[in-house]
């Protein structure tokens, strides 16, 4: 950039003393007053400092020049490192925004909320995509689909995923074999569900809920709470009742994380949602946040000790199995959940919970049907608490009935709900 000349502000290039000199030289060499001795003073043009030798005075102007020239470039550093830290701030800025963008997406996606459909699509997508591989005849597509659209239509979850008769049959097979096993307990009558073609890969919370209303029904202490819920309903029927359940104002914190609008999508839900549908059921649950290990290399006893005492509070009697009345336990963790059916206690004092998992299949489950006697198909349920690692857990819990007042009370204290925190 060129530079301003400090006696005419005219821009002077680069050679800002030649100019200076060519132009204003004559400045340089006036002489001032007359010292009385024959000597002359020279005076600066710039700063008005009095010389008295013209040699004194150029060298005196020159480091005004070079002073400005630095002053001049200096300035022009500074506005251009301004500039570039700018332009760098205002690039950091534009790809954090863009990052926040796709991450958005990301967590929209995976949690079911990017408005690409729901059960039904992602059913009528998926076999299509079998048709396409061979593995699905057309036919067999026809009729399926006739199937889902016919269970939709009346919310009845159809069946084709759920396995009955395995607690019956751990129920067997405790009782005649498991020689390491000092006692168990289980809950009662509670059918498997898994995933399908429909919800694979976002539905394990509906599932849950399935296998534990499985058992609620059974139960004659639920079944009046339940008496407009008399068959499983669809995962689509669910989002509907958890839908109603907000509506009734139930956890209007979290019907805003989902735009309270679940049906249509592949929204993930947890423990509060399970919690919402429960108690507007009037279903008397907690939630209990396990909200840190409790044990060495980041375990949980706590969460054992409580599902231990959870079934065996009312069962204080010897026998090596029990069958409880208990409803089983939601279990939730970052990223899936799964449900208790009981728990074991070894001679050696040790816990197992049994769990059913949505992510196994029918075929898995079935294999528990005809237990071997060494009870080799059991590592399907077992979880030893080394297993159990996850940083958090929570867990609902169903214990009785609600009136309705204590269900209109436990609705106006959800407006701040929490969960029970173990220390």
């Amino acid at each position: 950039a060129p530079q301003e000349c400090p006696f005419c502000g005219e821009a002077a290039g680069r050679e800002l003393e030649e100019h200076v000199r060519e132009r204003h030289g004559h400045l340089l060499g006036a002489p001032g007053a007359d010292t009385g001795n024959g000597e002359h003073l020279y005076e600066c043009p710039m700063c008005s400092l009095t010389c008295t030798n013209i040699q004194i005075l150029e060298e005196h102007v020159n480091l005004h020049l070079e002073e400005h020239s630095f002053s001049e470039g200096g300035h022009l550093r500074d506005l251009e490192l301004a500039q570039q830290l700018q332009s760098e701030e205002d690039k950091w800025q534009r790809s954090e925004e863009r990052r926040e963008r796709e991450e958005f997406k990301k967590l929209q996606k995976q949690y079911g909320l990017d408005n690409s459909g729901g059960y039904k699509q992602q059913f009528l997508k998926n076999m299509e995509r079998e048709v396409d591989r061979g593995r699905m005849q057309p036919f067999e597509y026809h009729k399926r689909k006739a199937d889902m659209m016919e269970s939709l239509a009346f919310g009845i979850d159809d069946g084709k995923t759920k396995t009955s008769g395995v607690i019956e049959a751990l129920c067997k097979y405790y009782q005649n074999e498991s020689k390491d096993v000092r006692r168990v307990w289980l809950s009662a009558g509670v059918d498997h569900f898994h995933s399908s073609l429909g919800d694979r890969g976002w539905g394990c919370g509906y599932r849950n809920f399935q296998m534990l209303l499985s058992s609620l029904l059974q139960n004659s202490l639920y079944r009046d709470c339940l008496r407009d819920t008399t068959l499983i309903p669809s995962i689509p029927k669910i989002q509907s009742m958890i839908e109603d359940a907000w509506r009734e104002g139930f956890d209007p914190h979290g019907a805003s994380h989902f735009n309270n609008r679940l049906h249509g999508s592949k929204a993930w839900i947890g423990a509060c949602e399970i919690y919402s549908l429960l108690t507007s059921l009037r279903m008397k649950c907690q939630i209990i946040d396990f909200h840190k290990p409790t044990g060495p290399v980041g375990t949980h006893p706590r969460l054992f000790e409580w599902i231990l005492h959870y079934y065996s509070t009312d069962n204080e009697g010897g026998a090596k199995v029990v069958c409880t009345s208990k409803p089983p336990i939601y279990l939730q963790h970052q990223g899936h959940s799964r449900t208790v059916v009981g728990i074991e206690e070894k001679k050696n004092k040790s816990l197992c919970l049994l769990l059913f998992d949505p992510g196994c299949s029918s075929q898995e489950m079935q294999k528990l049907l005809k237990q071997n006697s060494d009870g080799a198909n059991l590592k399907l349920l077992r979880k030893f608490m080394g297993s159990l690692k996850e940083k958090q857990y929570q867990i609902v819990a169903v214990d009785g009935v609600l009136s309705l007042e204590e269900k209109a009370a436990r609705c106006r204290a959800s407006q701040v709900l929490t969960s029970e925190k173990i220390p």
